[in-house]
C-alpha cells in the first residue's frame, strides 16, 4: 500500500474517532440533563418563548464598552450578593445604550426588587426594565 493511501486512511480514521467522540459527549450531556433534577430544565419553556424577536435576550447585548461594563458591574454585584438565590444569580442582564433589561426567574418579590436596586445604583444606567418573574410556589 502506498504511503499516500496510508496517510489518507489514517486521516479518515482519526476524523471518524474525533467525530464519534464529540457525538458521544453530547449524548451523555443530554442524558445527564434528562436524568437530573427538574431545576436543570426549569426554564426550558421560557427559553422557547423568548426565541421570538419581541423580547431581548443576551444576544441583544450591545458591544459598546460602556454597555459591557455596566452589565459586568451588575453581574459581579449580583453574584457577590449571598442573599440571592441561584435563579436570581442566573438572571439575564442585557444593556443597550444604558438601558438595562432584567429577565429570568427569581424566588421572591424581595429578590426582584434587590436585582432592580443593584441595577439602578450602577453608574451609567439610564433606566431599568425589570421583566423578572417570581417563581410560582
Amino acid at each position: 500500500m502506498s504511503t499516500r493511501l496510508q496517510l489518507v486512511l489514517f486521516s479518515l480514521t482519526g476524523s471518524l474517532i474525533l467525530i464519534t467522540g464529540t457525538v458521544q459527549a453530547e449524548q451523555n450531556t443530554a442524558i445527564y440533563l434528562a436524568d437530573g433534577p427538574s431545576s436543570y430544565l426549569e426554564n426550558t419553556e421560557r427559553n422557547v418563548r423568548d426565541r421570538d424577536d419581541a423580547k431581548l435576550t443576551p444576544e441583544d447585548q450591545k458591544e459598546s464598552k460602556s454597555d459591557i461594563d455596566i452589565t459586568a458591574t451588575i453581574r459581579q454585584a449580583v453574584v457577590r450578593d449571598e442573599s440571592l438565590s441561584f435563579n436570581a444569580k442566573n438572571s439575564k442582564i442585557i444593556t443597550r445604550h444604558g438601558v438595562v433589561t432584567l429577565r429570568g426567574l427569581v424566588e421572591s418579590g424581595a429578590e426582584k426588587n434587590r436585582l432592580q436596586q443593584i441595577a439602578t445604583q450602577t453608574p451609567g444606567v439610564v433606566q431599568v426594565d425589570n421583566q423578572l418573574e417570581i417563581k410560582a410556589p
